[in-house]
This record gives C-alpha cells, structure tokens and sequence, in this order.
C-alpha cells in the first residue's frame, strides 16, 4: 500500500514505487490518493485531478493499480482502514506499507498506529538521515524495511510552489503528469 495526496504525484513517488516492487518482490502495488486527509491543514486538489494524474504517473510500472476507494470514503481517510480492507481481500497475502522517512518519523501520531503496525510490514524509503527508521525500530512489535533510494529533492510543496511561480517542473514529474496539469492549469493562481 502506497497513499498519499499525490499532489502532484512525482518522479521520487514512482521511484519510491519500483524500488518497492523489486526490494520487496511485490506482485501488486496499490497506490491510493488520500480522500479527506485528517493531516493536511491545506485544501487538496480536487480527487479527480489527483486519481487522474496518479494513473499517469505509475502508469510504466505493471505491478501498480491506482485505487480511488480512499476517494470514494466519507469522512477523513485512514490507512488502517485501507489496510483492514485490503487484507480482507487478500488474506494470505503479506501487507506492506510504504512511507517515506517524514512519516516514518511522525508515524506514532497517525490515528491507530499500533494496529498498523500489526497489519502490515512498515516500508521506509531512505532518503534522508535515517531518523524515521531509528524511530520506527524502537518501538515494540513493529517490523521494518528501509528501501534503498537515491536521492531525489522533489517535493509536492516544491511543485506546487514552482508552479504558482510559473516555473518549469518538466524534470520532476512524468512527462504526462506535467502535460496533464497545464492542460486543466492546476497550481495557478490566474
């Protein structure tokens, strides 16, 4: 399970993305652009734009299905609930949450982290210092696997800020994620 508000989706979410599916030896990814995410204090592009440029985004790697069910819930989106629900589907099957090393740190405050924990194998892409895996390790009962990723400086924030300014994104998004928002000119302020 990999969520998040994809807003927009980058080149390091479809990186986070492959280096999943081949460190892990996933058969499905499945990629869910957050509903009503309960952690963000800024209003999210509408769900469509996000579902729509997140299909582009991981559409090159086979083992990723985009899934709007977080979309479709009422009421803040939660990952345990993604979680209960995918493993209802796939009872055998061994659950993965990916995250990158900002959540990885923040990851006692999500709602019903314990049982998270319980659920699923807690994936952590290493870009960063190292911080969030360290944190996740120490506490009790919960598993661990820290993905080898290069690093890569884009951030949603960053694009978006990019995009007010009317600057060029071509080389931190998919070609068609960068078509994509100018042809329904999101992030603008005109």
């Amino acid at each position: 399970m990999f969520g998040g508000a994809f807003d927009p989706p980058h080149r390091a979410h479809a990186v986070l993305a492959r280096a999943a599916v081949e460190q892990l030896g996933l058969d499905r990814l499945y990629v869910f652009p957050t509903g009503q995410a309960w952690h963000k204090d800024r209003a999210l592009t509408p769900a469509e734009h996000r579902l729509a440029m997140a299909k582009l985004a991981f559409a090159a790697i086979p083992a990723v299905q985009v899934d709007d069910r977080e979309l479709e819930r009422t009421g803040p989106t939660y990952s345990i609930d993604t979680l209960r629900e995918l493993q209802a589907g796939h009872p055998a099957a061994q659950l993965y949450l990916l995250m990158g090393e900002d959540q990885a740190a923040s990851f006692t405050r999500w709602h019903a982290w314990q049982d998270i924990a319980q659920l699923a194998v807690l994936a952590v892409a290493g870009r960063g210092s190292g911080e969030g895996v360290r944190a996740l390790q120490a506490l009790p009962g919960v598993r661990v696997h820290s993905l080898g990723l290069p690093q890569m400086p884009e951030s949603a924030t960053d694009i978006r800020a990019r995009l007010t300014a009317g600057q060029d994104i071509s080389a931190l998004v998919e070609p068609a994620v960068a078509r994509y928002i100018a042809s329904h000119s999101l992030y603008t302020t005109a």
